[in-house]
């Protein structure tokens, strides 16, 4: 079992530097690095110590049965929620997409609907509307994307999707994680 490979791709997973593990743990950048090259062997002090920090269990971890990827996720692993002040309803396609790379959700917005006003990250947005038309609000500037068209933007400024369609308008969009 190569476990230097292992604590680097549960690392990796969890969009840390070896220097911010190292700051979690209070063990250097140098040990770190030592470690997952298999250089040098933790205690087992240390080693629970990396793994809670990695949001892992010893039996995970040393668990040798390759789990199946998850490819196809079906409407009823959706999860959502409804914000009728506002009126949008957000779908989250993918369960446990916060700990992943990308978080696809589908949004509905209904007529003068508004998503909620992001502020400024490092994340990329991706979106395709579905139906309607929606408006980004992007800094200073405006946008209109109709049903069958993409939108794509980096998060660099305030930004806020709102519905500009005399009805409900329907979108997926994928953002990136902002490591911020």
């Amino acid at each position: 079992m190569e476990i230097g490979k292992k604590i680097r791709n549960l690392r990796l997973k969890k969009g840390l530097t070896q220097e911010e593990l190292g700051e979690r743990t209070d063990l250097s950048k140098g040990y770190i690095s030592q470690l997952e090259r298999d250089l040098s062997s933790p205690s087992i002090e240390t080693f629970f110590h990396l793994l809670e920090v990695l949001g892992c269990s010893p039996k995970d971890f040393f668990d040798e049965e390759k789990r199946e990827q998850k490819v196809v996720y079906r409407q009823e692993d959706h999860t959502g929620y409804m914000d009728e002040e506002k009126g949008y309803e957000i779908q989250w396609l993918v369960p446990e997409s916060n700990e992943k790379e990308m978080e696809p959700v589908k949004l509905i917005l209904q007529q003068n609907g508004e998503f909620k006003r992001f502020e400024p990250s490092l994340a990329e947005t991706f979106g395709y509307v579905l139906s309607g038309r929606i408006k980004v609000l992007l800094g200073n500037q405006e946008y209109v994307a109709n049903a069958g068209e993409a939108i794509y933007f980096h998060s660099s400024e305030a930004h806020q999707i709102v519905n500009c369609f005399e009805g409900s308008s329907e979108l997926v969009l994928t953002v990136t994680k902002s490591y911020l």
